[in-house]
């Protein structure tokens, strides 16, 4: 079959079999980037077009799944890319470059695909959808400086590109420079008003910074757009809007945003599954009644008691299958002990000495073994950024942990952990609250 030569989105030059592809291609890049449905439009040019790049994108995209269902799917594609390799067909070393990085993630070793996304940014820095790609690996594996190593090339090649100043201020943000970050935000969006990216990037900084009221406000104005987007961009800023309310001590607007937008709009999707699983966590640690959400949300949860695709994934899974009192969370926790010692190199720390302890002071915190998992959760939380996700996501064990001190009585560390961030975050009604309870405890008056 006869290989055409273009270019995609970017620049960068791709080998395609159909003209159509080229769109396809594009649809893929610019969709990951902006998290837009258009992404999906790679697998039906996959079926017609065995070339190197339409089939490593259409393998990148079913690992995006985060199920065990993503790796047999992918290995089929990179297959086709293979023998259409074989046969002669031409691609580029970028090209090759990046779908040996997909066959790595595919394989498991997260370090050897960091390592070729890495070289993809340093000789092809428009290569923004590697770039990102890359970040999500260096994410999930807490690794928030490669993050902002993988996005500085980008700056000085695509300065016109919002995308490339999203991409680097969440990595600024994971890294927490914090400044930085929100200019290279605001850069974005100065370039595209929609960027979502950016947006969430500037969520975290608030959130970070105890901006609070701003925060609700900067992301309430930004909302509209987000009905477009990918089902997990969409829940999780409207996840991050909900943060701010409780922050606020508006429990009402965040249990609002649990039914209306957070949970629903894909309840297969291993993103908007935790998203639910946090937020509705967060809310009754605020003391809310949250009635039989956890019913419903543990009918799909334990569809995934075997996944072990991430320990951040399986961790939210399990305390959300065991809060709705469901059998399948002590099943989730023994295949994450069995799994640990056997998990891929990369992620084997993680899921060793992060991922077995939490899981144990989960299940115990669900059930009300407060001593238990104070105890459990207390070790996990030294290593907790190996497990990946952001700040904001994993102080949500950290939040479990010190409701479990203090309801095993130690209201002791509860002050102490908690009083110096309502000193640098005045407006959280939620810290207040949790700060009277540990003065009650400890005899002293609410004001101290």
């Amino acid at each position: 079959m006869a290989t055409l030569q273009a270019r995609d989105s970017f620049g960068n030059v791709i080998h395609v079999q159909r003209r159509d592809s080229v769109a396809a291609v594009a649809a893929f890049a610019e969709g990951f980037l902006a998290y837009e449905p258009r992404i999906l439009a790679v697998l039906a040019a996959a079926e017609h077009d065995t070339s190197l790049i339409v089939q490593a994108c259409a393998a990148a995209l079913w690992m995006f799944s985060e199920s065990p269902a993503g790796p047999p799917q992918a290995r089929a594609h990179l297959a086709r890319a293979r023998a259409s390799v074989d046969a002669g067909a031409p691609s580029s070393e970028r090209e090759r470059q990046f779908a040996s990085a997909v066959q790595a993630w595919v394989q498991g070793d997260l370090a050897g695909a960091l390592a070729l996304h890495a070289q993809l940014a340093r000789e092809h820095p428009r290569d923004l959808a590697a770039i990102k790609l890359g970040q999500y690996h260096a994410f999930n594996l807490g690794d928030a400086p490669t993050m902002l190593r993988l996005a500085l090339p980008a700056q000085a090649a695509a300065p016109e590109v919002a995308h490339a100043h999203g991409l680097l201020a969440f990595a600024h943000e994971q890294c927490h420079h914090l400044p930085q970050a929100e200019a290279c935000a605001r850069r974005a969006l100065a370039l595209r008003a929609a960027e979502p990216w950016a947006e969430h990037a500037i969520a975290h900084v608030m959130l970070t910074d105890g901006r609070f009221a701003e925060g609700r406000d900067f992301l309430a104005r930004a909302s509209a757009p987000w009905q477009g987007l990918t089902s997990f961009m969409r829940t999780h800023n409207w996840w991050h809007l909900a943060l701010f309310h409780l922050e606020l001590g508006d429990d009402a607007a965040a249990l609002a945003l649990y039914d209306q937008q957070v949970w629903g709009v894909d309840k297969t999707y291993s993103q908007d599954q935790v998203g639910a699983v946090s937020l509705l966590a967060r809310l009754e640690l605020a003391g809310v009644a949250v009635g039989e959400r956890w019913q419903d949300l543990a009918e799909h949860l334990r569809q995934r008691v075997h996944d072990q695709v991430l320990p951040f994934l399986d961790l939210q899974y399990l305390y959300g299958l065991a809060r709705a009192g469901r059998p399948e969370a002590e099943t989730l926790r023994d295949a994450i002990v069995a799994h640990a010692p056997q998990a891929p190199a990369a992620a084997r720390r993680a899921w060793q000495q992060v991922a077995v302890p939490a899981a144990h002071g989960l299940l115990a915190h669900a059930r009300g073994h407060w001593a238990e998992a104070a105890e459990a959760l207390a070790a996990a939380l030294p290593q907790l950024l190996r497990i990946g996700g952001s700040h904001a996501q994993r102080e949500l064990f950290e939040q479990l942990w010190l409701d479990a001190a203090q309801r095993a009585g130690d209201a002791a560390t509860v002050l102490n952990v908690l009083q110096p961030r309502l000193n640098a975050a005045p407006q959280s009604r939620r810290l207040a609250r949790r700060l009277r309870t540990a003065h009650s405890a400890l005899g002293l008056p609410a004001a101290a």
